[in-house]
């Protein structure tokens, strides 16, 4: 008699980190690194790009995320520091709305994105495979512009220039999502119901933007 196995590999929390993996059937592995906007805060984690992506690409076996949120690229440097960390074939690095939002000097990002995104090199079997996020806008959500959306928005913008020009460097794809991310002017479904976070729906045209180019990239390894 034959039997079938579906097994659900939850991770544990690590220190303060958010830790998430789940299996599927066969294939490449996927490391997320990140703050809210990894992890789907608002949501359920399943609902998150990270795995949106795993289940548009069925090469992807297994997604781990290590975020939080709030997290700084301070505090997801702490974290990655003090955790062993293996090689995956995908590694994807979104990070630095915190630093923001905190009023943290920028020339800090600059640092702590460089390094970060080195780390995430290090982390990858093939760094082909590593792709980094520009950073949502949130002045165009209610909670944004309760607080000053023109200046969010400049800002935002400043720190995608410099995550953008990183990416180049280290010749890592780059993803530009900034743009489906003010489309919650026009659609509050974008939106999850804090009204600050990602929906499921705008993490869909997240994926839309990322797949053809990271499928590509997977079939050439």
């Amino acid at each position: 008699m034959n039997c079938f196995r579906i097994i659900f590999l939850f991770s544990i929390i690590i220190s303060s980190c958010k830790n998430e993996e789940k299996k599927y059937d066969s294939g490449f592995t996927y490391l997320a690194l990140g703050d809210s906007y990894t992890i789907g805060e608002g949501i359920d984690i399943e609902g998150s790009f990270p795995f949106l992506i795993a289940q548009e690409i069925s090469l992807i076996d297994s997604v781990k995320i290590i975020a939080k949120r709030g997290w700084t690229t301070d505090e997801l440097i702490d974290t990655l520091n003090n955790l062993n960390i293996g090689k995956y074939d995908i590694v994807s690095l979104l990070i630095g709305v915190n630093n923001q939002y905190d009023g943290y000097n920028f020339d800090n990002y600059v640092m702590e994105f460089d390094y970060l995104l080195s780390k995430a090199i290090g982390y990858s079997k093939n760094k082909r495979n590593v792709f980094v996020l520009s950073i949502p806008d949130y002045g165009v959500t209610p909670v944004g512009k309760s607080i000053g959306s023109d200046i969010i928005s400049r800002e935002i913008d400043s720190y995608n220039d410099l995550n953008r020009l990183m990416s180049e460097k280290y010749n890592v794809m780059y993803f530009d999502i900034t743009d489906i991310s003010r489309m919650v002017l026009n659609d509050t479904t974008l939106l999850a119901n804090d009204v600050l976070h990602p929906s499921k729906k705008m993490y869909g045209l997240w994926v839309e933007e990322i797949k053809y180019q990271l499928l590509d990239s997977i079939n050439k390894n």
